[in-house]
């Protein structure tokens, strides 16, 4: 039975010995990991927008060869009454 006690205190001090290690990890890399994250995250942003900037364009219509005029013409002087 005190064989089985001390395997259980045995895995309980080594479960509490691995969280405070990775919390430790954590706290001493904090700066690097984020770092990274960022710029994995500017990275697929700067690919991807260009694919979203050219879905969200209209289509630019035709522009015409020829139009009219600068200044529209006005009609015949018949059928005013002065």
């Amino acid at each position: 039975m005190q064989k089985i006690f001390n395997l259980m205190a045995l895995l309980s001090f080594l479960v509490s010995g691995t969280s405070v290690a990775g919390a430790w990890y954590l706290y001493k890399n904090t700066d690097t990991l984020i770092e990274d994250a960022r710029e994995k995250i500017v990275k697929e942003i700067a690919e991807s927008l260009p694919k979203i900037v050219e879905e969200l364009m209209p289509d630019i219509p035709e522009v015409p060869t020829m139009t009219g005029d600068a200044v529209p013409q006005l009609p015949s002087a018949t059928g005013l009454p002065f």
